[in-house]
């Protein structure tokens, strides 16, 4: 339990440090963050992070490719974790 407790934790603390840095290279002109790896971390676990990140920073909204793939795996976990508590709950 504690194990996937500090897993989350660290997998969404780096998911928000690479959107901030991702953020500042945009700003810079410099070589960017591939939007591919954001969406793996997202989509191992730092959702939640990369959803406040592109709110805290407003980093990433207008790219509706990212969007749509980006809400696709939160919808994506929220289902899994329903259908997974809802078995637990039966």
């Amino acid at each position: 339990m504690w194990n996937a407790i500090l897993y989350l934790w660290v997998l969404n603390g780096l998911t928000v440090a690479l959107f901030a840095w991702d953020k500042l290279c945009a700003r810079w002109n410099r070589g960017r963050v591939p939007e591919h790896l954001l969406l793996w971390l997202s989509a191992l676990g730092g959702s939640p992070a990369a959803l406040l990140s592109r709110w805290l920073f407003r980093h990433k909204t207008r790219k509706q490719p990212f969007g749509r793939w980006l809400w696709s795996i939160v919808l994506f976990q929220i289902t899994a974790l329903v259908i997974l508590l809802g078995k637990d709950l039966l």
